[in-house]
C-alpha cells in the first residue's frame, strides 16, 4: 500500500460544487463561484409562509388617492417582487416594492383582495 489513507475521503481530490469536476480542472470563474454562494445564501435566509405575518394596511396620499400596503415581509426572508406580481396579479392594479422600508404597495384600496392572495399562499394575515 502506497497510501496512508487509500480509499478514505483524503485520498479523494476535492471537487468543484458547481461544475462536479476536480478543483484543478475546474473552468468556473470567481463570479461564478460568488453568484452560486449568493444564490445559496438567499435560499438559505428564506423562511416558509406559514412563519411570517403580514400586516396590511391603507394609506391615504395627497390627491385622495389610497394606497394598499403590506409590512412584514423582510426583503432578506422573501422574494418580494415575485409576491408583488402575484398581487397584482389578483388585485387587477399596479404597486412596487420598497426592498429598503421592507414594503409592498398597491395602488388603491384591495385590501380585502390581497388578504385572500396572502393566505391563499400561506401567509399569517392581520
Amino acid at each position: 500500500m502506497t497510501r496512508l489513507f487509500a480509499g478514505t475521503p483524503f485520498d479523494i481530490p476535492p471537487e468543484c460544487d458547481l461544475c462536479g469536476r476536480v478543483e484543478s480542472d475546474c473552468q468556473c470563474t470567481q463570479a461564478d463561484k460568488d453568484a452560486a454562494e449568493a444564490q445559496r445564501q438567499r435560499e438559505a435566509d428564506r423562511l416558509p409562509p406559514e412563519k411570517q405575518t403580514a400586516r396590511i394596511g391603507i394609506e391615504k396620499r395627497k390627491g385622495g388617492r389610497t394606497a394598499t400596503v403590506i409590512k412584514g415581509l423582510t426583503a432578506r426572508a422573501n422574494d418580494l417582487p415575485a409576491l408583488l406580481s402575484q398581487l397584482q396579479t389578483a388585485c387587477g392594479t399596479g404597486g412596487t416594492v420598497k426592498a429598503k422600508d421592507d414594503l409592498i404597495e398597491l395602488q388603491g384600496d384591495h385590501t380585502q383582495a390581497a388578504r385572500e392572495c396572502l393566505k391563499a399562499i400561506g401567509f399569517r394575515v392581520k
